[in-house]
């Protein structure tokens, strides 16, 4: 059995800063990762470009050097793999958290945890798995289908096809907008009235355009009935409505990933779908679980970022070091 003091689940920007921060107060520690290093970044979309600038991405005050104001995502795969490298950080990659039980009652080897690859014990854990693992799913028949995807990476094998993208927010619109301009038939499914007001203020026009233009067809007040190999049906203002499909993209949001939460005994608010958590300390209402970053906010994904959450693992790092 491998033991150290603490264990981080999740190798993003968060789930490095809580290793920096416990490896420069001589913690021991692993950070670990069911993925790739940064595995939700590298999930992006290809050619997406960072909404906050490189400074705000910045971790471990090692500079982020881009080639303009806002990183792109292949240049901020490379900033973390290189602030791995500068700090030797230990991560196990590719190595899935399974289960933890508690060993004893005493702090010394408390917790004891399985993985993909090894069994630890450890005195504390940080749960910093953000939330782009866990979309929201439409619970509809045929979601489960092979065309239907929750996920966007690139658009060159949608030209000439007929895509539906159901969302209104930023990531549907993002990509509504890439796919038509690689020459698919794009029809934009929205349940409400609306685009919704958080759209970034750049974008809402370029799409407001390429509706008016006929490029993008738009259904609102429109709530998906089934999704078939060839079609999709949803129900508009009590009219049921087909149409022809080839893929969908069901752009409707992530949350964070509430079975791990119930693993690590984390009570769950019905409503918000927030972990309980001491905002100070980020220590849950387990003794020596901690919550870091966006996994904190359970269904409010608007509320932290990268940049607003940087400073959690310093919390966290200096209220376990107060029990060491």
């Amino acid at each position: 059995m491998n033991h150290v003091e603490l264990l981080i689940i999740g190798s993003g920007p968060i789930g490095l800063c809580c290793g920096i921060a416990a490896q420069e107060e001589g913690i021991s520690y692993k950070i670990l990762e069911k993925g790739c290093l940064v595995n939700s970044i590298y999930n992006f979309p290809e050619e997406m470009t960072f909404f906050s600038s490189a400074n705000n991405l910045e971790i471990g005050n090692l500079p982020f050097n881009t080639l303009s104001r806002r990183p792109t995502k292949q240049e901020a795969l490379e900033y973390y793999r290189r602030v791995v490298e500068h700090f030797n950080l230990k991560i196990g990659l590719y190595e899935t958290f399974m289960s933890v039980q508690y060993a004893n009652d005493t702090l010394k080897n408390k917790f004891q945890v399985i993985t993909s690859k090894e069994l630890y014990s450890c005195n504390f854990i940080i749960n910093a798995t953000g939330f782009y693992d866990t979309p929201v799913l439409i619970n509809v028949s045929g979601e489960e289908l092979p065309k239907v995807k929750h996920y966007y990476s690139s658009a060159h094998h949608l030209f000439r096809q007929k895509v539906a993208v159901i969302g209104a927010s930023n990531s549907a619109i993002d990509v509504a907008l890439e796919v038509a301009r690689k020459g698919a038939e794009i029809s934009l499914i929205i349940r409400g009235k609306a685009i919704s007001d958080t759209v970034k203020y750049w974008i809402r026009p370029d799409v407001e355009n390429r509706i008016a233009e006929g490029k993008i067809t738009v259904y609102y007040e429109a709530d998906i009935v089934e999704i078939t190999n060839h079609q999709v049906v949803f129900k508009q203002k009590n009219k049921t409505i087909s149409i022809e499909n080839d893929f969908v993209y069901a752009m409707t949001g992530y949350q964070p990933n509430t079975k791990l939460l119930d693993k690590l005994q984390v009570k769950i608010d019905s409503s918000t779908k927030a972990p309980h958590h001491n905002p100070i300390t980020m220590e849950s209402n387990t003794p020596g679980i901690y919550l870091a970053g966006v996994v904190c906010v359970g269904k409010n994904t608007q509320e932290l970022f990268i940049e607003n959450t940087r400073e959690h693992g310093t919390q966290i790092i200096s209220h376990i070091k107060q029990q060491l």
